[in-house]
């Protein structure tokens, strides 16, 4: 049961990867014995200290890129291959989780959001798993193929509020999963996504404080999500005991798209 969900000996990527979610992620990875993961944001101090924070469960490494534009997404890429020759190393886990939100009434909701939110959120994942498609296909096996993990949402799934460039975009993710699922598959590449409900955030900060009794009580199990839920899914998807999983979209929202 240990060697099917260990991530011994395999390498990771993770976007959005020095607080929330991503944070989260990396540090299920590391516990679960991957023997690296890089952490990127647009911040090299935040990037620095993910890593610092990071390294007692593992071997993590700072990488700063800004994957909002496909030149970030590029020289993301480039950073990892670079570090190890001119043919990288195989990357065996590729997360997607970097993205942005934004709220506004219909009436007001501005053109620049859309830009701003669908970049990042639905373009970056598609780039830069076709940036990092060469180091995929070295770590890709047919018995333990290579995994790519989009952090979609239950707001993908579910009809929320002035969310409107963010719930689309998701959605719009999730789809994309499927497709490249479908593509990849046969080159031993899975894409998964995941669509977490209410987790402790940056992005949902301002959202739980409001609101956080009231979101836990509508969830079946009456709770917001911990890191180990996110850690735990990543593990899952990332490690033998998911190699058979892909096109899929899984809610970790405590049961919150089942009302």
């Amino acid at each position: 049961m240990t060697d099917l969900f260990s991530l011994a000996g395999k390498t990771a990527l993770v976007t959005g990867g020095t607080r929330g979610i991503g944070l989260m992620i990396a540090r299920g990875l590391l516990q679960a014995d991957a023997a690296k993961v890089y952490v990127s944001s647009r911040k090299p101090e935040a990037c620095e200290q993910a890593a610092e924070e990071l390294s007692r469960y593992g071997t993590a490494i700072p990488v700063p890129a800004n994957v909002s534009t496909e030149e970030g997404c590029l020289a993301l890429a480039e950073a990892v291959s670079s570090r190890h020759g001119e043919a990288g190393e195989p990357l065996h886990i590729l997360v997607n989780n970097a993205g942005a939100t934004w709220g506004a009434p219909l009436e007001e909701f501005p053109a620049h959001a859309w830009d701003k939110v669908v970049d990042l959120n639905l373009k970056a994942p598609f780039y830069l798993t076709r940036a990092l498609l060469p180091l995929l296909r070295k770590a890709a096996t047919p018995d333990d193929p290579a995994r790519v993990i989009n952090i979609g949402s239950i707001d993908g799934i579910m009809t929320p509020g002035d969310r409107y460039s963010y719930t689309a975009s998701k959605a719009g993710l999730h789809q994309l999963t499927r497709v490249l699922a479908k593509e990849l598959g046969p080159e031993a590449i899975t894409v998964n996504a995941v669509a977490p409900g209410p987790f402790e955030s940056k992005m949902m900060a301002a959202t739980l404080e409001a609101f956080g009794d009231a979101i836990a009580a509508a969830a079946p199990l009456r709770r917001i999500g911990r890191p180990d839920d996110m850690a735990g899914v990543a593990v899952y998807l990332a490690s033998r005991a998911g190699a058979f999983v892909t096109g899929t979209v899984i809610p970790v929202d405590g049961g919150l798209t089942a009302t």
